[in-house]
């Protein structure tokens, strides 16, 4: 089953300020757009010795319609252990907040096999993230491998997750604003505060909101911090249509400001 975009408020929470039916990033759209950004992990295998333990090591990846590729050397310990049993899981995991809890991670699990050839294009999407492994790729005790990814896990923080069935992992796709999100945010928030406590107002319940900070932004919407007098409240906002570039974003914003200042649309 398909998983449904809209937010649901936790049990035992105020009453949301903003509209939980409204489009948001699925978990496979949000696990696939994180893996997307990082490119390093932690490969787990079978290990030879000693037999049967779990083995983690650290590795660069690339991702191949969905699937972790990896160069890696037959003299590495994974490599033995997977030539011996092809199960293995990738962990991919943010770092950076000041709760390591609080940050974004996904494990894949599945076999993981040597590509034949020449790697095709495994090759191809390995080199795009690193292309200074080009230099090696090409030596007899290196090879491409693609982890074939059959089970994920999704935690996005605290009280965010699920298993991801594997069409929903397939159907999914990074987000095109991932990349450009930490600037457009950082220009909201110096230069448009203003801006952001219309967006509450006309487009919230966040009716008496003094100020409030933008926090992140994905292609079907973006999300804030209000002050209110209750202190500070998550807000969620949808944009008219799913935006895909930076342009389209500044529209869609310049858009909202606008409409959000028109005559009786702010309380």
């Amino acid at each position: 089953m398909s998983e449904d975009r809209h937010a649901q408020p936790s049990a035992g929470t105020a009453e949301p300020l903003y509209d939980v039916t409204i489009t948001t990033p699925t978990h496979a759209e949000r696990a696939r757009t994180l893996v997307a950004g990082i490119p390093t992990g932690t490969l787990c295998t079978l290990a030879l010795e000693p037999d049967g333990y779990p083995y983690g090591s650290f590795v660069t990846v690339a991702f191949d319609n969905g699937n972790p590729v990896f160069l890696i050397s037959a003299l590495a310990e994974h490599t033995k252990n997977l030539e011996r049993d092809p199960r293995a899981s990738l962990l991919v995991a943010e770092s950076g907040a000041a709760d390591p809890l609080a940050n974004g991670r996904v494990t894949m699990l599945g076999p993981c096999a040597r590509v034949e050839g020449d790697g095709g294009s495994a090759r191809a999407a390995f080199l795009t993230v690193h292309p200074n492994a080009a230099y090696y790729a090409d030596f007899r005790d290196f090879a491409f491998w693609r982890l074939r990814v059959q089970s994920i896990r999704y935690i996005g923080g605290y009280g965010r997750m699920s298993w991801i069935g594997q069409d929903d992992w397939r159907a999914a796709s990074p987000d095109p604003l991932a990349p450009h999100a930490a600037g457009a945010i950082a220009h909201m928030n110096a230069d448009h505060a203003d801006a952001m406590v219309l967006y509450c107002r006309a487009f919230s319940k966040a009716t008496d909101v003094t100020s409030a900070t933008m926090t992140g932004v994905d292609r079907y919407g973006f999300e804030m911090s209000a002050k209110t007098a209750q202190g500070p409240r998550p807000v969620r906002v949808a944009f008219a249509r799913p935006v895909v570039t930076p342009e389209e974003l500044r529209a869609a914003l310049v858009a909202m400001a606008k409409e959000a200042k028109l005559p009786g649309r702010v309380p």
